[in-house]
């Protein structure tokens, strides 16, 4: 069988380069890295892929590995090192909670007022799924991570709300978890939607962006920080939530 090609990774979803990280703008639809055997495309190999054929002075491109992962449908910034030393450091600085994460969010529902979310999520909450523990019976003694996760309103739409998600923490699905089990899934949601009974927004893919990523260089110790904008998507999304409906028999 022939192996599928990796698609190219464009320069301009590159935002920094150097001889020890490189944090790219991900797309929606790829994965982070392979989740299973046979998986290919995935965002690992076409930043290993834009490395060996740019030939970026450094390390070689096998030496990759993502510090950190994103959802498949997940947009925005990751970070990825170049060799073991940058590796290890960023690591380090992801598990003392020393690296700055902002997330942009559409939720489901009116949420008007900050608030901060807190809970021992755990892989398995009792029912197969990634959760707070505690919220089925029976779930109580299953091993959990602490999650916190602090959300600020931005824009209130029709039926939904633009957040700001601070990660103080940085567990498995926790925005997606924390937002669900407090009645606001969000808009594109496919697997914490149960518990949700309210009119679902349809969206063309999870509304979650990683809008700003910060942290130490792992050389030089100098704070570096990096923003995108809301994708073209989901900013469409968010301006056609803005739209006042036409009235009942409106032409």
């Amino acid at each position: 069988m022939q192996r599928q090609a990796i698609t190219p990774l464009p320069r301009e979803r590159v935002v920094y380069l150097d001889r020890d990280v490189v944090v790219v703008d991900k797309p929606a639809g790829v994965l982070s890295t392979p989740e299973a055997p046979g998986e290919v495309d995935t965002l690992l190999e076409r930043v290993q892929d834009f490395l060996r054929r740019t030939r970026a002075p450094g390390p070689t491109w096998k030496a990759l590995k993502p510090v950190h992962r994103l959802d498949r449908g997940t947009t925005g910034l990751m970070v990825f090192a170049r060799h073991a030393v940058a590796w290890d450091t960023l690591k380090r600085a992801f598990r003392a909670h020393a690296v700055t994460r902002r997330y942009l969010a559409l939720v489901h529902g009116a949420l008007p007022v900050p608030r901060t979310f807190e809970s021992d999520l755990a892989r398995d909450r009792g029912d197969g799924t990634p959760g707070s523990i505690g919220r089925l019976r029976g779930a109580r003694h299953v091993p959990g991570k602490h999650a916190v996760t602090h959300v600020t309103p931005v824009r209130q739409l029709r039926g939904a709300t633009l957040l700001e998600c601070r990660l103080e923490t940085g567990r498995t699905n926790q925005i997606r978890i924390h937002l669900s089990e407090a009645g606001h899934p969000l808009l594109g949601e496919a697997v914490y939607l149960r518990d949700f009974h309210g009119p679902v927004i349809r969206a063309p893919r999870l509304a979650l962006h990683a809008a700003s990523l910060g942290f130490a260089h792992p050389r030089t110790g100098r704070h570096l920080e990096w923003t995108s904008p809301l994708p073209a998507d989901l900013a469409d999304l968010v301006r056609s939530l803005e739209a006042t409906p036409a009235p009942p028999g409106a032409r």
